[in-house]
């Protein structure tokens, strides 16, 4: 690229992202320029309809439905893509690169199902491939996991990175809601969708949980690696027992380095009220990493909405728009450790086992009995309730999920349980 030449791009998608990338490209003209040393120019926006109300107003001659066409232009440095999905994203994203531009893409659904076809294109065409905005919005968490920590061990990453789903159970939390109203609310407010399957059932969080491992361990981790229970089993008496136990209940991506191999898992569990991300309210996003040589440290702020994302659009548009100017390229996949992903009946963890039981003498004993055959050690239980309210609250030592998920059939198969009313898994140590 030549010192003094216009960077060029091109931007997929004009919903809520792509307007506020489309209206900060306008608004931080002369930063930008400064920033790259060039000037950066909006040369078009692909849209499914020209007549769609639109955020802010694109100018004159720049939108076009025609995405193919925009990406195979020969005057194209850059495309942002943020229409999401799988296609036509892939193939808008492959042409692209195939065409001798670099691509900044916000598309964590796609990263985490075809991010290997991706890297590679990018590698064959010598490109640059950056998706920043793909995972906790405004917060810079990719960037430190595949630069700053490049010359430690990440060990563990904890994350809460899904909005929609963190404001429906702080809301449970602190105003005593259902899940039902509170998801309502999320969707008056614009946190939730009209339909919220892909927060609420924990798809949205395992993509990106795929995407945080990979990077962390560096191996190719998919979406479909990762084991997944969503928020809408969740009850007020799940999250008043957390309460009782000086917890909260989260949903939580963790991906976890055991034994040389990878653990990924998305699922609500309890974590108590003094780590730091149960301090994390309404609609942000926190990710809390461990490493090594480094320790602990925790990324925080905004997971998501439209100027956010743009903003770590526009932070990976500045980076390749220098690379090219400097004639390099940024840091591509890392997946040299290539390990395996350890099944999650494998995966070792707590429960929270909440039980209706026949209230008699013997029914601790023979409770206790139950987790023994199945080499779960009990940290805790205590007794709730008489004769037809009585309830066991038992709280397990760690063990493989597969043990515990045995412990609780077993249960459930005892003449002296009525019902297990509650099964949910444990982070950290309860105060």
């Amino acid at each position: 690229m030549e010192s003094d030449k216009a960077l060029r791009v091109a931007v997929l998608g004009c919903g809520s992202v792509g307007s506020q990338v489309v209206r900060l490209l306008d608004e931080q003209a002369a930063d930008l320029e400064a920033r790259v040393g060039a000037p950066v120019e909006l040369v078009g926006v692909a849209v499914r309809r020209l007549d769609a109300p639109r955020e802010v107003e694109v100018p004159e001659g720049l939108l076009t439905t025609d995405a193919l066409a925009l990406v195979s232009r020969d005057d194209v440095d850059v495309v942002v893509e943020v229409i999401g999905g799988i296609e036509p994203a892939r193939t808008l994203i492959l042409a692209a690169l195939e065409n001798g531009a670099s691509v900044v893409t916000a598309n964590k659904a796609l990263l985490a199902e075809d991010g290997p076809t991706l890297f590679e294109a990018a590698e064959k065409h010598g490109r640059d491939l950056y998706y920043e905005a793909a995972v906790a919005g405004a917060i810079p968490i990719l960037r430190p996991l595949r630069e700053s920590l490049a010359g430690d061990k990440v060990t563990r990453v904890l994350g809460i990175v899904n909005g929609t789903t963190n404001f429906i159970l702080d809301k449970m939390d602190t105003a005593g809601s259902g899940f039902a109203e509170a998801l309502e609310e999320a969707q008056e407010l614009g946190y939730a969708e009209a339909d919220p399957t892909a927060d609420v059932e924990g798809f949205d969080a395992a993509a990106k949980a795929a995407i945080l491992a990979s990077l962390a361990f560096h191996s190719r981790v998919t979406a479909s690696d990762v084991h997944r229970e969503g928020i809408s089993e969740v009850t007020a008496a799940d999250v008043q027992s957390a309460k009782d136990m000086g917890a909260v209940v989260k949903l939580l991506a963790i991906c976890e380095l055991k034994d040389d191999a990878v653990a990924v898992r998305v699922h609500p569990a309890m974590i108590p009220r003094s780590h730091p991300l149960a301090s994390v309210r309404e609609a942000y996003n926190a990710v809390f990493v461990e490493s090594e040589a480094a320790g602990q440290l925790m990324f925080y702020g905004p997971g998501a909405g439209g100027s956010p994302t743009a903003s770590a659009v526009l932070g990976d548009l500045v980076t390749v728009a220098r690379n090219a100017r400097a004639g390099t390229r940024g840091v591509g996949e890392s997946a040299y450790a290539d390990r395996a992903v350890l099944p999650m009946g494998e995966t070792r963890t707590r429960y929270h086992v909440a039980i209706d039981v026949d209230d008699r003498a013997g029914v601790l004993a023979q409770v206790a009995l139950a987790f023994a055959e199945h080499d779960v050690s009990i940290q805790t239980v205590r007794q709730e309730g008489r004769d037809l309210d009585a309830q066991l609250v038992v709280v397990s030592h760690e063990a493989t999920d597969a043990q515990l998920s045995a412990t609780v059939e077993h249960l459930r198969g005892m003449e002296i349980v009525r019902e297990v009313t509650s099964v949910m898994r444990v982070e950290g140590e309860a105060e």
